[in-house]
């Protein structure tokens, strides 16, 4: 019963069968499939432009949101090692 367990961990983990894609995976694929489309009107266009120029604040939202993440996360580190000493 352990053996099961552990390989079954085990060819999850070599796998990547546990991970969730990142907000970067996800990104990339709506990029890709933005890119794919080919709008036949005026406004279909128009549309599809739109959404890449939206889709480029979101990166560049995304960003600044993970570096903010960064920032506060070593801020945590800093106090949680000034509270123990």
């Amino acid at each position: 019963m352990k053996y099961d367990k552990l390989n079954s961990m085990t060819r999850n983990f070599l796998l990547g069968e546990n991970k969730v894609p990142s907000v970067h995976s996800y990104i990339q694929a709506l990029g890709e499939t933005l890119a794919k489309f080919s709008p036949k009107t005026q406004s279909d266009y128009r549309r599809v432009e739109i959404a890449k120029n939206q889709l480029k604040e979101i990166k560049r939202h995304t960003r600044k949101l993970e570096e903010s993440v960064q920032r506060l996360e070593e801020q945590v580190k800093v106090l949680e090692e000034s509270k123990e000493k």
